[in-house]
């Protein structure tokens, strides 16, 4: 068996595949993709913000089991919206108070009407964009929701996004709910992040750090770090790394790399997955891990900023949710930013950190890493479902089987990546009990 992908999902499939004999490939020199930690000069950081919010008990104990109660953090949300120059409570579609009083009737009076009108399709029947205006109305659209997915966040038009991702990610206020935050009721708790886990210390990377060291020790486990994979010979069962004229054999392949990744590296697809292949899309994201010798003014864990004269998209400060990421007297911030905006200079985001009140003085910035992470949210176009009902069986039928966020081809919570570990990991045995 071979796992390509230290990250969360490869780690479940490995924790879960006891009478295997697994080798876990990973191309970088620690665990954890996306949920990997880094430190610097007393600071750790995460690649942006790393919540674990669990629905599923089974999930929640596995974490407890893992990390211990007394290295996490329980939390409530404390997330806003920046936007017209003041803080506005998150969801904002509830708490539409925050807004000044004429662009909070305007959106009061747009949600009425489209309330009135709401077809009674499914979502996923529309693009983002009419979804939007029909559920929240014009003047919700006009302020929040197409300037940050569009113009800051996705990056692409609102018409080409489709909306199979919202389910269980996008907060759906009742007609009371957004009524009453109109009125000023604050409306916070509620979302499927309104509470979540976080390690008190080390950052996210523990979590796949402890999953590693349940898998360690075991009969038939191997890891090898930093070989990345080069080639797949699909009908050898083989697989070829990097620095290596060896290859690898495997009865069964599971991949958690991204699905366009995995299918570069097989020679000779056919058409028909070629042609599939070339319809998968993804957005890149840059992001920069500030550290602050400081205390930062902020309270929020994190923050949404729509606005155009801030050249991120979101920013969140981890020492609000974990102060021990920072020496004593520091704080711990990072910014994201959309790939279309390119390199951002330092300055510009300094100069936007403090005007939305999230450092006290330039001067308190220590350093500032920037980043860049290739595939980090999957386009929901009309394309995309296609094509993975293409390319999917393919590589199952092949005896491999792409998992995870980016190996389906989706999008999902850390505590989706671990159950799809698992549930591939019992697809992988069963099939071994049953030749």
């Amino acid at each position: 068996m071979v796992v390509v992908g230290a990250g969360l999902t490869g780690l479940a499939a490995a924790m879960r595949l006891e009478r295997e004999r697994v080798v876990v490939v990973e191309r970088d020199e620690a665990v954890g993709g996306k949920a990997r930690s880094r430190g610097r000069d007393g600071f750790t950081f995460d690649v942006t913000g790393h919540w674990l919010h669990l629905r599923e008990e089974p999930l929640k104990e596995l974490v407890l089991g893992l990390l211990g109660e007394d290295n996490l953090a329980r939390l409530e949300r404390r997330a806003t919206v920046w936007l017209d120059g003041r803080m506005i409570t998150y969801p904002f579609q509830a708490n539409i108070h925050g807004l000044p009083w004429p662009s909070r009737l305007r959106c009061l009076a747009d949600f009425a009407v489209a309330h009135m009108r709401r077809r009674r399709g499914a979502p996923a029947e529309m693009s983002f964009e009419d979804f939007v205006v029909e559920r929240f109305g014009r003047g919700m659209a006009r302020h929040f929701f197409v300037p940050y997915y569009s113009k800051k966040f996705r990056g692409i038009a609102l018409d080409e996004l489709r909306t199979e991702w919202l389910k269980d990610y996008f907060p759906m206020p009742s007609a009371a709910k957004v009524l009453g935050g109109a009125l000023g009721i604050r409306n916070d708790r509620f979302g499927y992040n309104a509470r979540f886990l976080y390690p008190a210390e080390g950052g996210i990377g523990v979590l796949p750090e402890a999953m590693l060291a349940a898998c360690r020790g075991r009969d038939g486990f191997d890891i090898q770090m930093s070989a990345s994979l080069e080639e797949v010979d699909l009908a050898g069962r083989r697989v070829r790394l990097s620095g290596s004229a060896q290859w690898l054999s495997w009865r069964a392949l599971v991949s958690t790399i991204p699905l366009s990744d995995l299918l570069d590296r097989i020679p000779g697809l056919p058409g028909h997955i070629r042609d599939a292949r070339r319809t998968l899309r993804s957005t890149a994201m840059r992001y920069a891990n500030i550290a602050l010798r400081a205390p930062s003014p902020m309270r929020e864990h994190w923050v949404y900023t729509p606005e155009p004269d801030i050249p991120f998209y979101r920013m969140g400060v981890y020492t609000n949710a974990a102060p021990r990421m920072a020496p004593p007297g520091g704080a711990g911030l990072w910014v994201e930013i959309a790939d279309q905006m390119g390199p951002v200079p330092d300055s510009d985001i300094v100069d936007a950190l403090l005007k939305i009140g999230a450092i006290g003085s330039a001067a308190d910035v220590l350093f500032m890493e920037h980043h860049k992470v290739d595939h980090a949210y999957i386009v929901f176009d009309d394309a995309r479902e296609k094509a993975i009902d293409t390319i999917l069986p393919w590589l199952a039928e092949a005896g491999v089987h792409s998992c995870g966020r980016y190996g389906r081809w989706t999008y999902g919570s850390m505590g989706d990546a671990i159950l799809d570990g698992f549930s591939v990991a019992a697809l992988v045995a069963g099939a071994a009990e049953n030749t």
